[in-house]
């Protein structure tokens, strides 16, 4: 059974998700909302529990909820650890990450300056040693264990968030962070992702009234 992705046309929170379908090489269609007709035939469809998505349908299932969807793919790929420790390690730094990104996913929704001066002077400076303390203490490629997990791939989110409205300069002070950061996007699956068309755009003031007229 095809995999599916239905969500909007842009990064929000669906982008993560397709961050870790490209991270397990996974093939995957697309359904974009367009109009808040679609949305309430969605809604009516009883695919969406809480009648809130991103909606992946994979295996059958119909999962909403980005993270227990990211979970799902974490148990189903090998992505969670090895052992019991492990996968709350990775837990622990995947919610680390979702938190540190919340500060990038409302851009265009809100104030971009007063947006990117929180990123600058709050969320990497709280961020960016933890992670850097967590690699150089592991001794591995990994957050944790010799393996890519979802917690990688969720720092990989911030990371190329940072780089993009924050520039490379501020991980100039985080060497491990940073050679971590230019290897994940260096590997053979996050480099055609990041290439292609499952990438989306920064939001753009046609995205974020694309999600109002949805979502009225």
């Amino acid at each position: 059974m095809a995999t599916k992705l239905t969500y909007l046309n842009g990064r929000g929170r669906g982008e993560i998700i397709r961050i870790i379908l490209a991270g397990v090489g996974l093939e995957y269609t697309e359904e974009y909302l367009t109009t808040k007709e679609q949305w309430e035939e969605l809604k009516k469809s009883g695919k969406l529990l809480y009648n809130q998505f991103p909606l992946l349908e994979i295996d059958g299932l119909e999962l909403i909820q980005t993270g227990a969807i990211a979970r799902y793919l974490a148990r189903k790929y090998n992505m969670y650890g090895s052992t019991d420790q492990e996968a709350v390690k990775v837990d622990m730094y995947y919610e680390g990450s979702r938190d540190f990104y919340s500060v990038f996913i409302y851009m265009v929704f809100t104030d971009e300056n007063e947006l990117l001066k929180k990123a600058k002077e709050v969320t990497v400076p709280k961020y960016f040693p933890v992670y850097e303390k967590i690699l150089k203490t592991g001794n591995t490629k990994y957050l944790v264990g010799d393996s890519m997990s979802i917690a990688d791939l969720g720092l990989l989110e911030c990371l190329l968030a940072v780089e993009e409205f924050l520039g490379m300069e501020l991980m100039d002070s985080y060497p491990i962070l940073k050679e971590y950061y230019q290897k994940l996007k260096a590997l053979d699956r996050i480099s055609t992702f990041l290439k292609g068309p499952h990438r989306k755009k920064r939001n753009t003031e046609e995205y974020v009234a694309t999600v109002k007229k949805v979502l009225h």
